[in-house]
């Protein structure tokens, strides 16, 4: 069985450490691959920039997608994912600071599959981050990867 691996993409390293922390407390022991940008996670997706080359990159099983990211913002990203057959059924769940209903709408409207806020405090964000990554690793059925 291959591993699952999660695709974070979080342009703040505070937020992108305290993740990884919270994975690492967690024992959420898969691969985490980090874009920094919509750009980079794009291309990690699609195999193109710095990870065009003979194979593709591994799918992810999760993508934890931030909305405010530099160069391209995590709606388009979540927006190009959807509309290409290789990436449109890979659960994205939106994790960010923002609880503005029209953010929220948009998530769900481009087809994100969960949204959640993330919270202030270390501990409720570990929690969180925990009960996300147990239930899209381990509970829910994944749709398969054609490749």
């Amino acid at each position: 069985m291959k591993e699952k691996t999660i695709l974070l993409v979080e342009d703040n390293p505070d937020d992108e450490e305290l993740t990884l922390m919270a994975l690492e407390q967690s024992h959420i022991l898969n691969k985490v691959v980090v874009a920094h940008d919509g750009v980079e996670a794009l291309d990690y997706l699609f195999g193109t920039g710095k990870y065009a080359g003979a194979k593709a990159p591994e799918l992810p099983q999760i993508v934890l997608l931030d909305l405010k990211l530099p160069k391209l913002s995590g709606m388009e990203v979540l927006q190009q994912m959807r509309a290409n057959s290789r990436t449109q059924v890979i659960p994205v769940v939106i994790l960010t600071s923002s609880s503005e209903e029209e953010d929220i709408l948009s998530s769900y409207r481009l087809g994100a599959n969960s949204y959640v806020r993330k919270p202030v405090e270390f501990q409720r964000f570990a929690e969180a981050v925990q009960q996300l990554s147990l239930y899209w690793l381990l509970i829910n059925q994944s749709p398969p990867q054609h490749l």
